[in-house]
């Protein structure tokens, strides 16, 4: 045989050497529930060896997964029930502790960069990303509460405003709202393409935000729809968005991979809830080996096209990846 594709795999120097796609710390984002409470760390029952923590024990987790070489976190905040409204008005109270967290972090880790969520749900009376009438998400209404929110946010030193809501017209609101104070430097990662999925449900419980009736499906993608996330991307594109994200990301490869070959904003996908928890359920068996499977889901990401990862492996991959330097 003259051709023999074996020849480049035959020893680690040579696969390395043509490898095609890499994945370090770099490309991850780590998500990282917070809340107000006088526990250091609780236990999420339904995401293995994760936890809500309070101001200290989030100190606690950014500085360990800064030693393993991470940079980029997000924030994801557990509010009370009696903060609650329809309006979602404690997302930009004075004294909302994710505010106080944001300030406190960025001088106690001025190296790091901090990406925030932005919708209603975890403020919501109703649990909806968007303002409730009469059973119905109002779009237009929605707007000027996730303005509020963003510049609050950016305010108290957010370097990167991600809107989750799935909102028409949310990123140029709220792109609007930063550069009228003067807030023009703060990036928007949209949520472009974000499916209505039964992955979430983790994450729900971690926040206690899931909606009160009904479901999301009147505002988050029909997760049988791909060209549908073209329009979504091309909107946040002249809109003012800095990153495009998919999410979930493992069921939505595909998703991935076309706004990377129709888009020239760095992508972005988010290792949701429901791919984190089933991946550790089965290592936890003993089905899978986690150290070999973890980092093997998150390459497939970065090869469909993802540019950055949202991930709740980031400080385990990072750990793993700087004891093979």
């Amino acid at each position: 045989m003259l051709i023999r594709p074996r020849r480049n795999r035959k020893n680690p120097a040579i696969r390395a050497m043509i490898e095609e796609t890499t994945l370090r710390p770099a490309n991850l984002i780590y998500p990282l529930f917070i809340t107000n409470s006088n526990i250091q760390k609780e236990a999420i029952s339904s995401l293995p060896d994760l936890y809500r923590l309070n101001f200290e024990g989030l100190c606690i987790e950014i500085e360990e997964a800064v030693e393993a070489g991470l940079r980029t976190f997000v924030l994801f905040p557990v509010i009370e029930e009696s903060k609650k409204d329809k309006i979602a008005s404690h997302s930009y109270a004075e004294d909302n502790f994710y505010l106080t967290y944001i300030r406190d972090l960025k001088e106690r880790f001025p190296g790091i960069v901090l990406m925030s969520d932005v919708a209603m749900d975890p403020y919501s009376s109703d649990g909806h990303d968007g303002y409730v009438e009469n059973g119905e998400i109002l779009n237009d209404k929605t707007l000027p509460i996730l303005g509020k929110m963003a510049v609050a946010q950016a305010q108290a030193g957010i370097d990167i405003i991600g809107p989750s809501d799935m909102m028409d017209g949310r990123v140029r609101f709220i792109r609007e709202e930063l550069d009228k104070v003067e807030l023009e430097h703060v990036s928007i990662m949209s949520y472009t393409a974000k499916y209505a999925s039964a992955y979430y449900g983790p994450f729900r419980d971690a926040l206690d935000s899931a909606p009160k009736a009904g479901d999301k499906k009147t505002y988050q993608m029909n997760p049988a729809n791909k060209q549908e996330a073209l329009r979504e991307a091309d909107l946040d594109e002249v809109e003012g968005a800095d990153f495009l994200m998919v999410k979930p990301a493992l069921c939505y490869l595909d998703v991935i991979a076309l706004l990377k070959e129709n888009s020239n904003l760095p992508i972005a996908a988010y290792n949701v809830s429901g791919e984190y928890a089933m991946l550790k359920a089965a290592c936890q068996n003993g089905w899978l080996d986690y150290d070999k499977a973890m980092p093997e889901m998150l390459l497939s990401m970065r090869r469909a096209g993802a540019d950055s990862i949202l991930t709740y492996f980031a400080k385990d991959f990072a750990k793993l990846y700087k004891s093979l330097l």
